[in-house]
């Protein structure tokens, strides 16, 4: 009887163990779940904004510069809802445009950027140096719709394409106006105090690039320009039938890199700035690393370029109404 009963006592005892075990497993599975959906480690949604700001057609490459990257951003998982596409021309319904309705970035033709379910956010004279601040800032008109607004939040990383003519500190918009490096690191500034970005992607192809970004002073800012201070990027590819250049040398070549990239691929920032090569750039692309906490070895990207599949954890019951 002794021996029966000490045996159903360490039975009972050993039970009672694997529940507590398995309690605190539970409990050290949900803060891991917890930590990983609200920490501060994470985001939970990405952003594009890419911009063209020249007019006329002899920028054409500029146009298929921004197209170009929106394509890519796209085909690697960022959906429309999420991307805002601001172009200073249309190029594609230019009447010296000798292939109608559509736009390329190689003289073999072989994509037509503008014929893939372009949706274009900001179009011609809308894309002004105050559309641009509003629009990162949030500071647009009640009336505004969706897609003309960014709507991020405090877990957003946004990444932000320029493209167009430019010189030491500043961009010019339509060949009329111009915003400064002053302008954009104030935009930014305003934007993480109001909680609307987590990390920015800052990315300038134009004439003297690496000054835009001379002034920014804001946290998680990760940016790259295509030209040192004094140095001017290039052109590539000019198409004899359009009689323009279609692209830039700077944006080509991050393009040839991202063609190898796809949603489940590894390769970090770092590898991306490994591959640029000055000869074939023909100017020297800069990268300011001091404003952002990451490795860029550890520092994905997918964490800007792709789909994010992160959902936001709540203990909140949802009430669901019956249906009438």
């Amino acid at each position: 009887m002794k021996l029966a009963s000490l045996a159903s006592c360490a039975a009972n005892f050993v039970f009672v163990l694997t529940l507590l075990a398995v309690a605190s497993g539970a409990s050290s599975n949900e803060e891991k779940v917890t930590q990983f959906f609200e920490g501060s480690e994470t985001h939970t949604n990405n952003w594009a904004v890419l911009v063209c700001t020249s007019r006329f057609w002899f920028n054409y490459r500029h146009m298929a510069n921004a197209l170009s990257m929106y394509r890519t951003v796209k085909r690697m998982g960022i959906p429309d809802s999420h991307i805002i596409l601001m172009l200073a021309d249309d190029m594609a319904c230019n009447p010296r445009n000798a292939f109608p309705a559509a736009v390329y970035d190689h003289p073999r033709k072989t994509i037509d950027l503008y014929g893939d379910n372009v949706e274009v956010d900001y179009r011609g004279y809308e894309v002004t140096v105050e559309n641009f601040i509003r629009l990162l800032t949030g500071r647009v008109a009640a009336d505004t719709p969706r897609n003309k607004r960014l709507l991020t939040d405090d877990k957003s990383n946004v990444f932000i394409y320029m493209t167009g003519h430019g010189g030491e500190d500043f961009l010019k918009f339509q060949d009329s106006e111009e915003i400064n490096s002053y302008d954009i690191a104030d935009a930014f500034k305003q934007m993480w105090e109001k909680q609307r970005y987590r990390e920015i992607l800052f990315m300038i192809d134009t004439c003297q690039a690496n000054t835009m970004y001379s002034k920014f002073d804001s946290p998680n800012i990760l940016s790259i320009g295509s030209s040192k201070k004094g140095q001017n990027s290039l052109s590539h590819f000019h198409d004899y039938d359009l009689g323009v250049s279609v692209i830039d040398r700077f944006t080509y070549y991050n393009l040839e890199f991202f063609e190898s990239v796809d949603s489940s691929s590894k390769q970090t920032m770092a590898d991306l700035i490994a591959a640029y090569n000055t000869s074939l750039i023909q100017s020297d692309p800069g990268v300011r690393t001091d404003l952002f906490a990451r490795d860029l070895a550890k520092t994905y990207l997918m964490d800007f370029f792709g789909a994010v599949q992160n959902v936001k954890l709540t203990t909140e019951a949802f009430p669901i109404g019956k249906s009438k």
